[in-house]
């Protein structure tokens, strides 16, 4: 990836899993100043998950990539995600009523409104750069929900790198593409995949059993493998 990309959010753990494949891009950190230039594609990974934090920054951070990507003639990619879409048992077409049922589902719903025609990427959850994976100390528990816990979308990070490259290089986009790996996998199945220990808790208000997304528009323009635990673990570790 060539230095006419720049990426946001750039000390971020989905950040420091796609550097490795965009070595020639430009990283900016949180308060460093744009580059000079014309034209190019910026990818806006800045933001925040914790819900603690200052979750209207998903909203500013975009809103300065769009009037950057306006000021030099760019392209630019807004990197959203599947809680925009809440709960339920069918995998969310892009098309779905957007029903987040937490602050941070509600402040990415607000940065997709922001006017400036960028192409909305709708992320599932990457292995490593996610809760389960990338946070896992001990024994994991997990909501006793399924054969093997809470069901989810997942892409591995150098699967990622490669779909968002495509992407980039592709004339004429959909507003906003769902980003995953079909199918949906098994929490248990990817914490397996780790060998990493893992258990079912006890059961639990709220618990979500499923969040899944329907990748087939995604598919036509850049088709992807199955989901594979396993790989999406080597590919996180590797």
């Amino acid at each position: 990836m060539s230095s006419d990309l720049i990426v946001t959010g750039a000390t971020g753990r989905l950040a420091r899993l796609l550097r490795p494949h965009w070595p020639d891009a430009i990283w900016l950190a949180r308060g460093k100043a744009w580059p000079e230039g014309r034209g190019g594609t910026i990818l806006n990974l800045a933001g925040v998950t914790n819900p603690t934090g200052p979750l209207e920054d998903n909203v500013t951070t975009a809103a300065a990539a769009i009037a950057e990507g306006a000021r030099r003639g760019a392209r630019v990619f807004l990197m959203s995600s599947a809680a925009v879409y809440g709960a339920g048992d069918q995998d969310f077409a892009e098309d779905a009523p957007m029903a987040p049922v937490n602050a941070y589902g509600h402040a990415k719903a607000r940065m997709e409104a922001l006017p400036g025609g960028a192409v909305i990427l709708r992320l599932g959850n990457v292995a490593g750069a996610d809760a389960l994976l990338g946070r896992a100390r001990g024994e994991v528990v997990l909501d006793p929900v399924g054969p093997a816990g809470p069901v989810r979308s997942y892409i591995g990070p150098a699967t990622l790198a490669g779909v968002l490259a495509h992407l980039f290089g592709t004339a004429d986009l959909p507003r906003i593409l769902n980003i995953a790996e079909p199918p949906p996998v098994s929490m248990g199945a990817l914490l397996d995949a780790a060998r990493l220990p893992w258990r079912f808790g006890p059961a639990r208000d709220g618990a979500i059993p499923r969040v899944g997304l329907d990748t087939r528009r995604l598919q036509a323009i850049c088709p992807l493998p199955p989901a594979d635990p396993v790989r999406m673990v080597a590919e996180w570790r590797g």
